[in-house]
This record gives structure tokens, sequence and C-alpha cells, in this order.
């Protein structure tokens, strides 16, 4: 199993500067690439500071120079605001740039409240069909000489400039929860970015049995790779779990408010909604959520990474920008570096199949 850091530039306040904001978590970037870390991505999100990702390749390219042997990723773009042309040409761009470390992952999209602005009010339905028009529209580009004649896009023969760096494109992820995304993964020979949210690891063993039943449904011979994201906290020896856990409910309340298409945001500023009342589940009570999510002393985390690697995980992808303060965030990714990832063998020079 591989590690992957994935970070944003999120604030719910203005008492840290962007630009210290951006610095912190530059520093996260850089830690993870000299601990041991495989891979670090970071999202696309538009219309507010909750997370400040607004040009995930302008951000990446950044972290290319800061950084020497991490292979670097978007988690996710979204395709409901993505030309086809464009993207091909941006994300092998960066994979020029980056000397061949590209991982380019797509989503359909998360939050109403983005759909609402940036994408016409779009159903979720209508999203997942622009991902699945989108992903062979890419390879066809990076090919060349690529027409394309679709329900969303219609354009003569077009080729991707310039090429990407990896002779085949970058590795393709394609964010999944609906089993027909998962079938559609498979039968574009992408590998899958699943999140089981704030649920127990029941739903991470429901998400293996999906991308099961999606390879015997397509039977294209595929096996997608799966990337697991988990909010994650090594804590101190003496450290009460429950003081993270505290930290990751106070962000859980702002995320809430994003998921409502008339979402509580002025001037950037994302307002906190209580998340029990947002859902319609106790996941979010503090013993709740110290038992789903990876939060615990170094010991008790990596028996949870050998669970994950044992249920299929081929990617642990370490979510590190939840809420807590930076310095808390710092020191668990250094106790993660120093204390979990050195028992498990590394893939790193040669990143995913």
């Amino acid at each position: 199993m591989r590690f992957g850091l994935m970070v944003d530039l999120g604030r719910t306040s203005p008492d840290i500067s962007a630009q210290q904001n951006l610095q912190q978590v530059t520093e996260l970037v850089r830690t993870a690439d000299e601990g041991g870390f495989d891979l670090i991505v970071t999202g696309e999100h538009h219309g507010h500071e909750m997370t400040v990702a607004p040009a995930p390749f302008t951000l990446l390219t950044y972290w290319s120079h800061l950084t020497t042997q991490v292979r670097l990723g978007t988690a996710v773009l979204c395709a409901p605001y993505w030309h086809p042309i464009r993207l091909a040409g941006e994300s092998a761009l960066f994979d020029l740039i980056s000397g061949g470390r590209l991982e380019l992952g797509i989503g359909r999209g998360a939050y109403p409240y983005e759909f609402d602005r940036m994408a016409g009010g779009i159903p979720p339905e209508i999203a997942r069909q622009q991902l699945g028009e989108l992903i062979p529209a890419l390879r066809g580009l990076w090919a060349g000489n690529y027409e394309h004649r679709g329900s969303l896009w219609n354009f003569p023969s077009t080729t991707s400039t310039p090429r990407p760096l990896q002779p085949d494109g970058p590795p393709l992820w394609i964010s999944a929860r609906h089993p027909e995304v998962f079938e559609m993964a498979v039968r574009n020979r992408a590998n899958l970015m699943v999140a089981p949210l704030s649920r127990g690891f029941d739903e991470v063993e429901s998400l293996m049995e999906r991308r099961r039943q999606a390879m015997a449904k397509v039977r294209n011979g595929f096996a997608p790779e799966i990337m697991v994201l988990r909010d994650t906290y090594v804590c101190a020896p003496d450290e009460d779990p429950l003081v993270p856990a505290r930290y990751l409910r106070q962000g859980e309340g702002y995320f809430s408010n994003l998921f409502k298409t008339d979402g509580n945001v002025d001037n950037g500023w994302v307002a906190w909604v209580d998340p029990d009342a947002a859902n319609d589940s106790d996941d979010y009570h503090l013993e709740n959520i110290v038992a789903n999510q990876a939060f615990g002393p170094a010991d008790h985390v990596m028996q949870l990474m050998k669970q994950y690697e044992r249920a299929g995980t081929d990617v642990y992808l370490y979510n590190a920008t939840w809420g807590a303060p930076f310095e808390l965030e710092l020191q668990s990714l250094r106790r993660f570096c120093e204390e979990v990832i050195p028992a498990f063998a590394s893939k790193r020079a040669t990143g995913p199949s």
C-alpha cells in the first residue's frame, strides 16, 4: 500500500492570512515529500474560503519546484467546469513541467453550492454524464487527431498541445460512489478514488465490493487501483484523541453548509451549522469520529493502515486539512512519516501500475 496526502488552502476566518496559509500548507507538502509519501493531491473549488482551490495546476506547479520525488495530482477536478481540449492541454503542460509526475483525478463535483454558481445548478446525473464523456475525450486528445461527437461537446479533429510527458498520458483516477461511476471507471481503464465519509469501516468494505461488482459486470480484464480518503490524525503518546475529534466536528459544520445550494456564505466566508442538525446520523458525535476516522496514537493508526491494506486499498489518502490548527496538523504528519510509513514497503519510485 502506498500513501497519499490531501491538502487544500481552506480558511474559516481571516485570522490567518492567505499568504501565511499558503506557507503552512506548503510546509505540510514538503514534510510529506521528505517523509516518504508517494503522492500529494489537491482539489478544485470556487467561490468560498472553506476550500480555496480555483486553479489546482497553478498550485501543483508551485509545489513541483519544491518537491523532488513525490507524485502530484488532483483530487479532484470537477468535470462540469472543464472543456476536454482545455483540460487535455493544461494537464499535459503540468505533466511536462513536473517531469511526468501528474496523477489526474476527476469527479462530477460535490457541493451543490458550487454547482449553482459554476454549472447552472445542474443535477448530479448531468454532472455524471459530463464525467463519462470527458474521460475518453482526454485519452483521444492526448493520442492526437481526435474528433469528438458527443451529447455535450462536439469538435473537429484536434490534438492536445503539448502532449503529456508520460507516454500514455497521466494515470486517471475517477472519484466514485455511485455504482454506475465504478463501472464507468472500469470501462475507461481508470483507477478509483473513494471516500467513506464519516462512516465506519463497513463503508470501506462496501466500496471495495462496488469495485468488485463493477469489474464483474464490465468484464474487460481491467482491475482498477483504489485510493481511499480518510481524515487522519496521529496523536502524541499522552494526547486524548477527543481533542482532534472536536476540531473535525467543528470543521464539518462548515462543509455541511456547502452541501446546500443556498448555503450561507458571506463575502467568501462559510457560516457554521451544527453537523448534527445537517445530518440524519450520529456520525459526528465525538466518540464516533474517533471510532470511524484514523485517529489515535501511532501504533493504533498503524494497525488501521494494515486493515485498509488487507481490505484491498492500493493508496491510503491521508486528509490533513480538515480543521485542526496547523501545528497539530504538522506534528501529526511528522509522526505518521516517522512511525507509520516505515512499516510499509514503499513503491514511490514506480508510481501506480
